[in-house]
């Protein structure tokens, strides 16, 4: 059994938008959702921009509910419904026994984690919140999407740093696919827009200490020095592409291919050879059935960091040959920011929305040109233009490595 799988649902909280519509309006206009961190007082922290959701959960949920639900779970909740409802799924016309939840966070509840150490040291550890645990854990925000659609089938969380929600989608393709499931929530969530987070990260010299929001996250700029922190959830819903059409579903686009490898080279740091960034893509495009050339929009992994951006532009060059220079290629975190393990997610979303409405998002902030980094990286000004196939790129600490291929639908 080999099932097409189709994207019948979306569902976002991220940096430029609370809701798909919103959030599609602002990467067309290139924009920038970095700032000045207000969660904390960063007066005495090197990095003081990161790229924030800007909601109030309690629209969404009780102060009472809130106060139970780390905040990366809330956003994938609050996005899950989104998505859920934009599919139009119900107990009417799919069985739910044979509806999943795959969800991935990189790091799950770590404010809660945080707090309730402080907590513990101030009152006694046997003082620490009843509500704890279930909060911090990484696996809660698919559990709860869960417990608020009522999907009973397989319900998991994947665990793989910045390539998590990529996998969690690919996943769930393979479920629907071989016929174990119909239809899947999944995707990805992170909110880690907090000290140690960005202390763990500003150690290791990872994110950017620019104070000009503008000149931040600034992915293949040959001035880019690290990434910026992002937080949200990007959830799809997945359905077998027949039982789709059969209920007149609206449907985005196809997700046509998965490809995965771990580089199992360094715990952070990518193999500068590329050869399973080439081979992750490679894979991708097989699975879809199709050939380098079919590609028309490549959805960068894009940090900003300097290793990882020299590293995707070989491996692009690597596979595509002398073609990969007519291949455009963005990275739209210039806009969101790094969303770990929610950013697979959300540019899966970004590209079965360009397929479907013939628009690339631009590489905004992109001043001085690398030449290390020499692709059409779609510099500043996004383009209105038709797209076959879209790939999207992941690749997390540990060697991680997931891309996706997304098709534009065609009856």
């Amino acid at each position: 059994m080999n099932r097409r799988v189709a994207i019948t649902g979306i569902g976002t909280v991220n940096p430029l938008g609370n809701e798909k519509k919103s959030f599609w309006a602002s990467l067309q206009k290139g924009v920038c959702g970095i700032g000045p961190i207000t969660t904390y007082d960063t007066s005495q922290s090197k990095v003081t921009l990161a790229a924030e959701v800007k909601i109030e959960v309690t629209d969404y949920y009780t102060s009472v509910e809130a106060r139970k639900l780390d905040r990366f779970t809330l956003l994938a909740s609050i996005a899950a419904a989104e998505a859920l409802k934009d599919s139009e799924l119900t107990t009417e016309n799919i069985d739910f026994n044979r509806c999943g939840v795959i969800v991935s966070s990189g790091i799950g509840g770590i404010t809660t984690i945080a707090q309730e150490q402080m907590r513990g040291i101030e009152k006694g550890f046997d003082r620490v919140s009843p509500f704890f645990i279930p909060m911090s854990i990484a696996n809660m925000a698919a559990g709860r999407i869960a417990i608020e659609s009522g999907f009973h089938g397989y319900a998991s969380c994947i665990v793989t740093a910045c390539a998590g929600s990529a996998n969690a989608i690919g996943d769930a393709m393979r479920q629907i696919r071989h016929g174990y499931l119909d239809a899947v929530l999944c995707g990805g969530t992170e909110s880690a827009v907090m000290p140690l987070a960005i202390g763990g990260f500003t150690s290791m010299k990872a994110v950017s200490q620019s104070s000009d929001p503008n000149r931040a996250s600034i992915p293949f700029d040959l001035e880019r020095n690290g990434f910026v922190l992002g937080e949200g959830a990007g959830i799809i819903m997945l359905e077998e592409l027949e039982h789709a059409k059969e209920r007149g579903a609206n449907i985005y686009a196809v997700l046509s291919g998965y490809g995965t490898t771990c580089d199992a080279y360094h715990i952070t740091a990518p193999d500068p050879t590329c050869k399973y960034w080439i081979k992750t893509m490679r894979d991708a495009i097989t699975d879809a059935g199709l050939k380098t050339e079919d590609i028309g929009y490549i959805n960068a992994h894009g940090t900003s960091t300097p290793p990882n951006d020299k590293c995707e532009t070989l491996a692009v060059k690597g596979l595509f040959g002398e073609n990969a220079k007519d291949v455009p290629m963005s990275s739209t975190k210039s806009m969101t920011g790094h969303l770990l393990g929610a950013a697979g997610a959300v540019e899966t979303i970004i590209c079965a929305l360009a397929v479907k409405e013939g628009f690339i998002p631009a590489t905004i902030n992109h001043k001085v040109f690398d030449p290390e980094c020499d692709l059409d990286i779609v510099p500043n000004t996004g383009r209105y233009q038709s797209i076959k196939h879209a790939m999207t790129n992941s690749f997390g600490f540990g060697g991680h490595n997931a891309s996706l291929v997304i098709s534009r639908y065609e009856q």
